[in-house]
């Protein structure tokens, strides 16, 4: 079994995590003949606005679960419509968090899992790579490219791909847990915790379409919980299962260990927009460029900014006895 203690059941972490289901089943099939023997996992929130477009190009993989979080909006009614099965997830804090608790959860109808984001969505030299990679037996999953899009223009440039273990055999993959200290503020699906697959991995050649953003004030109010998250994980030890910081491994690994020297450094949000705008040359993918690396840097700073947040409370907490001792002893 893969990683006992990533197996956890939500309700087995009382004051942690309280996750309770229920599942809504169109009568309707995704398809009288599944095509592609893949159960497609889908964490959404009000993600009406770009989930039909994930959905068309999800219409020949065997099962669609869209693993939603009380959308105020359609959402869960244009998943329906299109014959996915819809799961409610109700998040209180802690660990497990929305995808590894469907990974724990939902008896998913196929071996092979992919995950995607709403925003995300499958080309079809993608669906032809994958329908090749399933059949190697060896094989426990495949990394998966992000072609990135942002406000409409696609980054060619900014350091913007990055690569993540999107699909791979059900039971021989689970997310790390980085720390169980967390809660609504820092978003209820995992943020930069990686999922760790035991056995052979493979990266593909096709990439998914990744459409970044679609309004900058939901963009900024998503990073706000992610950063929110980023300085309670590097405010503290790491969890036992956590991906090392490791130059030499994946790619997850090296971005951790250059944010581990990295971050602490004066001025890092600035140097981080210089290597991104200059170095990667963003500045040639003209103002969403420009933006795109504004917001990293800018991201990089909340994250430092509410570490020092941390530090002063903790000072604050641990000379407030002292003080309240040294009030006893003035004299009137």
């Amino acid at each position: 079994m893969f990683m006992p203690k990533l197996a956890m059941s939500a309700l087995s972490l009382p004051g942690r995590a309280e996750a309770f289901v229920r599942v809504e089943k169109d009568s309707s099939a995704l398809h009288d003949t599944p095509t592609l023997p893949v159960s497609v996992v889908i964490a959404v929130k009000n993600e009406a606005r770009n989930l039909p477009l994930c959905l068309e190009s999800l219409w020949n993989f065997g099962e669609v679960v869209v693993v939603d979080s009380q959308s105020s909006d359609n959402t869960a009614e244009i998943a329906r419509s299109s014959g996915a099965n819809v799961v409610q997830f109700y998040y209180r804090g802690g660990w497990p968090k929305k995808r590894q608790w469907a990974l724990e959860t939902l008896p998913f109808r196929y071996d092979w899992v992919l995950l995607l984001d709403a925003d995300e969505s499958v080309t079809p030299e993608l669906f032809a790579e994958i329908a090749e990679a399933i059949k190697t037996p060896e094989l426990a999953g495949c990394y998966i490219g992000l072609e990135m899009f942002f406000l409409g223009r696609r980054l060619q440039h900014c350091g913007a791909t990055f690569y993540k273990l999107s699909l791979f055999r059900r039971g021989m993959a689970g997310f790390e847990c980085r720390t169980t200290e967390q809660d609504a503020s820092m978003c209820d699906m995992e943020v930069h915790e990686h999922l760790v697959a035991e056995g052979t991995k493979r990266r593909l050649r096709a990439k998914l379409l990744h459409r970044n953003v679609d309004s900058l004030s939901r963009y900024i109010r998503k990073h706000d919980e992610y950063s929110n998250w980023e300085a309670q994980v590097w405010s503290q030890q790491a969890g036992e299962n956590a991906l090392p910081p490791n130059l030499l491994a994946s790619q997850a690994q090296r971005r951790r260990w250059l944010k581990k020297y990295f971050l602490p450094l004066p001025g890092s949000p600035i140097l981080l927009f210089v290597y991104r705008y200059f170095v990667r040359s963003g500045f040639l993918d003209g103002v969403p460029g420009l933006l795109y690396c504004a917001f990293q840097a800018i991201q990089l700073f909340h994250v430092k900014a509410k570490l020092y947040e941390k530090q002063v409370a903790g000072q604050a907490y641990a000379i407030k006895p002292a003080a309240v001792r040294g009030e006893s002893h003035v004299r009137h």
